[in-house]
């Protein structure tokens, strides 16, 4: 399948800009990106004001290849329902940060109504799945105990399967990355990442192995 797929044109679309894009957005593109850069695959990446819009899903990245479409790539639990709180139930987040890149490439008055619409459903969606009632610190050691699991499971290891990486590489690579370099109103998220060496290692692995050299 992966020969078959070096011949065929495959486009990542995205969001437009770094001020536009999400923390949880930008995880799950880095994500895609890093596990077709691991497959070897020519990639595109292409970025659209509307790419939500344009997802057979409405979740960012999707992909096209030859004539299909697909939208994400398997979602890890914890970090993207901690991502999701922290993005638009914090509340200074979602003021200072969020609703303000979200709406960024809309004109008065569709960027406030866009940004609260989807805040509202965001938070409808964080009710429904039990994490309504969470506080802060509660969402942060969701993330620290996350990482320990992924740290013990990691161990001395490059990759989560020993010497060859995998679609669970790509997907930890993109959130915990996203984690650690995206510019939220707190340090707390990344600083639980940053307490496990052996995770900034693999990140920075992957980085300097499939994108620093690309």
């Amino acid at each position: 399948m992966t020969e078959i797929l070096r011949l065929i044109s495959i486009s990542t679309f995205v969001l437009f800009t770094e001020d536009q894009i999400l923390l949880s957005d930008c995880a799950s593109s880095l994500a895609v990106q890093a596990y077709l850069r691991m497959c070897g695959l020519p990639v595109q990446i292409i970025c659209k004001v509307n790419a939500e819009f344009m997802s057979p899903s409405g979740k960012i990245p999707f992909i096209h290849v030859g004539n299909q479409v697909v939208s994400e790539l398997g979602p890890i639990v914890q970090f993207t329902k901690a991502k999701l709180y922290i993005q638009w139930c914090d509340d200074a987040t979602a003021a200072e940060i969020t609703r303000p890149r979200y709406s960024s490439p809309y004109s008065w008055p569709l960027c406030k109504i866009l940004a609260y619409q989807k805040q509202w459903e965001v938070r409808r969606k964080i009710n429904a799945i039990g994490w309504g009632g969470k506080s802060l610190e509660q969402v942060y050691e969701d993330v620290s105990q996350c990482c320990q699991a992924l740290s013990q499971r990691l161990g001395t290891q490059p990759y989560f399967f020993n010497k060859q990486p995998t679609e669970l590489d790509a997907l930890v690579f993109g959130h915990l990355f996203t984690i650690l370099t995206t510019r939220l109103t707190s340090t707390e998220l990344a600083e639980r990442v940053k307490s496990y060496s052996n995770l900034l290692s693999f990140c920075r692995r992957i980085e300097q192995t499939y994108f620093e050299s690309s």
